[in-house]
This record gives structure tokens, sequence and C-alpha cells, in this order.
């Protein structure tokens, strides 16, 4: 059995960007024609602080949720993965908890210097956008052997983000327990799981408010697992090689909420994680969806279609016309919702401001909202 204890200190540096998966998405998706479907998950809070061993025999886990399982990060047009992984999640005052568990019948690992590319191990990734622009969000991976590497990104990678690297949780705690042997092929193993604490101080400055959040409020997150093929050679484990090409196999990723592209780096797709202020286990909370997330959507589409447009033209359109706003409507809600009645169907009225290369679209939400994006993909709402 291995366990893996590890509390990191904290600095800032800009570094240069990195290769990261998915950061260059293949041209044949249609962005447009993904579903808007994000998971969502409500979040209790921890009855005790667990103990972060990497072993979920805590009282705040056992009554806390599971996720659905994760599926392929393009969706159900993929094979389902060929292992099992599900994710829980629980808070207090001061800390915002992920625990993982993952079938693996080999577990193994190589990096072992923190902030190295963790994904070229087997991995599991936490993906956080506290106040859902897209913008100043967190990542962070960890291998089977408890080694880290996390970051903060200022925009995404499609819209020049440089991924701050050097940036550490300060006072991160990280616990790696594995059903078996690490490294030792020949025998088979059950898996290995996963715990993490991420202090709320550390979040603050991409958080609403600049604080931890409240019951009811909603942050943006997804879970993301790479698996490598591997065979045994020579009593160590190796990735597994195409025998046409002598290269590598790509990895499977594995996610939470579906990307519909190889491409994690799409903060829109992440799941919604609710906060609740009932402790878990002593009743049950309502995911509240908020209607204003879908005219963030319908300007998600014009987002898309001025890249194109950009990538077409060697210009961002200044006519709105040029993007066919008319053909997208923001969809009705569920009975229960405010405003469902009166706004399903509701006509998508956008304006836009543009110049060569700046633009910011708008459009009326509901409950008196406005939303906006511009063209670095930042998105958010005005009252």
């Amino acid at each position: 059995m291995k366990q893996v204890l590890a509390s990191i200190g904290g600095a800032l540096l800009v570094l240069s960007v990195i290769g990261a998966p998915g950061t260059q998405t293949p041209a044949r998706y249609d962005f447009e024609a993904l579903a808007f479907a994000p998971r969502h998950y409500i979040c209790y809070r921890a009855s005790a602080r667990p103990r972060i061993d990497g072993k979920l025999d805590d009282a705040a886990w056992r009554a806390a949720p599971w996720t659905n399982q994760f599926v392929d990060i393009e969706g159900d047009s993929r094979p389902r993965p060929r292992f099992q992984t599900r994710a829980k999640m629980t808070w207090d005052r001061d800390y915002f908890y992920v625990a993982a568990d993952m079938e693996e019948p080999d577990v193994w690992g190589t990096l072992t210097q923190r902030d190295s590319i963790i994904y070229n191990d087997n991995d599991f990734e936490v993906f956080i956008d506290p106040d859902g622009d897209t913008q100043m969000y967190y990542e962070l991976e960890v291998n089977p052997l408890g080694t880290v590497f996390d970051l903060m990104l200022p925009r995404t990678y499609r819209d020049g983000g440089p991924p701050i690297i050097a940036w550490d949780i300060a006072g991160l705690q990280v616990g790696v327990n594995a059903r078996g042997t690490v490294n030792r092929p020949g025998d088979r193993d059950e898996g290995w799981t996963v715990e993490i604490a991420m202090p709320w101080r550390i979040m603050r400055e991409a958080a609403p408010g600049k604080r931890p959040p409240r019951p009811g409020e909603q942050w943006r997150v997804n879970f993301s697992r790479v698996e490598w093929q591997v065979d045994a050679k020579e009593g160590r484990y190796g990735k597994r090689t195409d025998p046409s090409t002598g290269k590598l196999l790509r990895s499977d990723n594995w996610v939470w909420s579906p990307q519909g592209a190889i491409d994690i780096h799409m903060p829109e797709r992440w799941g919604y994680v609710q906060f609740s202020g009932i402790e878990a286990g002593a009743g049950t909370d309502t995911f509240v969806e908020d209607p204003n997330e879908r005219v963030k959507w319908a300007l998600r589409r014009l987002y898309y279609r001025q890249r194109r447009f950009r990538d077409l033209n060697g210009r961002y359109a200044d006519d709105l016309a040029a993007l066919h706003p008319d053909d997208i409507r923001v969809e009705g809600l569920d009975s229960g919702a405010p405003d469902a009645a009166a706004t399903s169907g509701r006509r998508f009225a956008p304006f836009m401001q543009a110049t060569r290369d700046l633009y910011q679209i708008d459009a009326a939400g509901f409950g008196g909202a406005v939303a906006h994006i511009q063209h670095d993909g930042k998105v958010w709402l005005t009252r």
C-alpha cells in the first residue's frame, strides 16, 4: 500500500506556455452542435475535517455523494472508459475537499519532482473556475506517487493565456492510497484513490467577492483522468506504442462533465458545483439552474462564430448580421425556475460593438440581468 502526504507552499511567476492535452483542438469539432448540458453536483458541508491520507474512510466522506461515473472527454460519441472513475466533494470554512476513486489494474508512476508535467503519467486532475467567466481559473494534477502540478491560467490556451506554472496552492494537502502495489508489473492492482484539501484563501483571487463560497452559490468545476496504455518490459512499465508507426498511443482522457472535444480547457463546458449549507447526510438540497447560464451559452455560440470568421477573413466581423444571430434562441426552462412560463422560446437579441481586433457582445437576460462576452472569451453578467 502506498500512502503519500504533501503540504505545499506558494510562489508566483509567469513562465512560457507549455504543451497541454487538448490545447490544439482538431478543426473537425462543431462546437455549436455540442449540447449545453453540463453535469451538476450538490457539495454538502463536511461533518468533520477529514484526515488527508488518501483513504476515504472518514465520516465526512461516507456521507458525501459520488458523482456520475466519468465518461470519455468527447462524450457519448466515444466508447465508455475501460476503467471506472468517480469523485466526491465536501467543504468547510477553510477548505474545498475533493476525493476520487480510480479503478486501475496497473498502478504506476515515474514523476517525483513537483511541477513536472504530471499528465505524462496516469493522473487525476481538478479544474476550478470560481466565478464562471472562463478566465482566471485553477488546475491541479496528481499522479499515483502523490506528485503535484498546479497552475493558474489567466485565459484559456485558445485565447492566448499563458499558464502561471510557478503559482502554487499554498497550504495544499494531497493524500494518495494505492490498493495494490505501485510500479510492480506482474500482479493485478485494484486501483488508487486521491484525497485533496484546497484552502479557500488561495482561490480568493478568482472568486466572486474575493471570498469562499456561500450556501447556494455555484462554481464551475471539472475533473479529468489521463490514462496511458502500458506493457510490462523487463520488470518495468512502458507506454504502449503503435506497431505501425512506433509512436506512443494517444492517452485516454476521461472526465466528469463531457467536453464534446479533446480539450479540457473549455471552461464553458465544465460542470456546476452548488455549495450547500446542509451537513452531508443531514438532509438534501436541490440544484437550482440559473436561466442566465443559457443566455451566456447563446453568447458563446457567437464567440465560436467570431473565431471562425477571423480564421477565414483575418479579422473579427464588425456587423452582427455576419454572425447570423437570428437562428439562436434561448431555451426555456422547466417549471419552477424564475420566469419559466414567460421565457420559453425567448428570442435572443444581442448587440455588438467591434473593431478589427476587439469586440463585445451583450444580450438581455433574465431577472434584469445583462450577459456579456468579449473577444478573449470572458463572459459575465451585470444587473
